[in-house]
């Protein structure tokens, strides 16, 4: 698994490209606590990164993504694929770590290395793709898995966020929610591109397939991809093959309508976008706390001395911030 000319990386990154997943591990640790010493090894892996499918997983609670997910894993390790799994969990409001935790347990042989499965905390974010789930997903990349699985919180409408990391997103929906489904926003249906109606061995998994795609197909617009609507029973093990099936169609129309760079841009925009408002943030913050000049501005607007926009247009040319 050694790739070409890595002699000249920093030994955490070889150690990621040699296929040690001890060092992986640690690296996704120190990338999901923020440590800064970390950023060199990510930068220095970001150019063998790239090669993964990325595929989001996302739907109200209680749907059975995380089964649905195990079989998925499975199936797709019965086929010899290398899958990383990030199971996005909700963040204790105490210590800000993961909730849930290791929820599953992948269905795998003993010491079969081709899965690498990682709980992380939202930490905050609703949809649960904070940055530092999209730099473990650029590791497990890094580490040659060819598919990458984001699996999130569940939140409902907020879940849209994990079409910021994946090229390809999975809504995962179950029979008896077709009142919910009927009020979800517009926004979780433009980010669908394969519905999977779950547990469909239950009463009126036929119509909610119906109705979804009925939805799915108004809501194409004319669009030369319309969503695929798969139905599956986790606990049954049925309908997998089909729900990759849809998932790899949609991955083939990026590649044979040549739209996976364009799609790869509208991410990294928005991720750099992010960047920047982190780093602005943090940079305001700490002027914030530093400088006495500020504080005295707030009690300017106060006491009504001064207009808030008028002091924000202040703060922003006396810490730099606009060139």
């Amino acid at each position: 698994m050694t790739r070409g000319g890595t002699a000249a990386l920093p030994p955490e990154a070889r150690a990621v490209l040699a296929g040690d997943r001890a060092a992986l591990a640690r690296l996704i640790t120190r990338t999901e606590n923020d440590d800064p010493t970390v950023d060199p090894i990510l930068r220095a892996l970001y150019p063998r990164t790239g090669r993964a499918a990325v595929v989001g997983l996302t739907g109200p609670l209680g749907v059975g993504k995380s089964s649905v997910l195990n079989r998925l894993v499975g199936h797709l390790r019965t086929e010899g694929v290398r899958v990383g799994v990030v199971a996005v969990d909700p963040s204790s409001p105490f210590s800000g770590g993961s909730i849930l935790g290791d929820r599953i347990r992948l269905d795998r042989a003993a010491g079969d290395d081709g899965v690498f499965f990682r709980s992380m905390a939202a930490r905050g974010h609703a949809g649960g793709v904070a940055r530092a789930t999209r730099e473990v997903v650029r590791l497990l990349d890094a580490f040659g898995m060819q598919v990458v699985f984001v699996e999130t919180v569940g939140s409902g409408q907020s879940d849209v966020e994990v079409h910021s990391v994946a090229s390809t997103s999975v809504v995962i929906v179950v029979p008896h929610l077709g009142d919910e489904v009927q009020s979800m926003k517009a926004g979780l249906f433009e980010v669908a591109d394969v519905f999977c109606v779950n547990k469909s061995d239950l009463p009126g998994a036929d119509v909610a397939a119906r109705y979804l795609t009925e939805l799915a197909q108004l809501g194409a617009h004319g669009a030369a991809w319309v969503p695929r609507v798969v139905q599956t029973s986790a606990t049954q093990g049925t309908g997998l093959p089909e729900l990759w099936a849809a998932v790899r169609a949609h991955e083939d129309y990026l590649d044979a309508h040549d739209l996976r760079r364009s799609d790869e841009r509208r991410r990294l925009s928005l991720e750099i976008q992010d960047l920047v408002r982190e780093r602005v943030d943090r940079r305001l913050s700490e002027a914030w706390t530093r400088d006495p000049e500020l504080r005295r501005l707030l009690d300017e607007v106060v006491a009504r001395r001064e207009d808030p926009h008028s002091a924000a247009d202040r703060v922003v040319r006396r810490t730099g911030l606009r060139s």
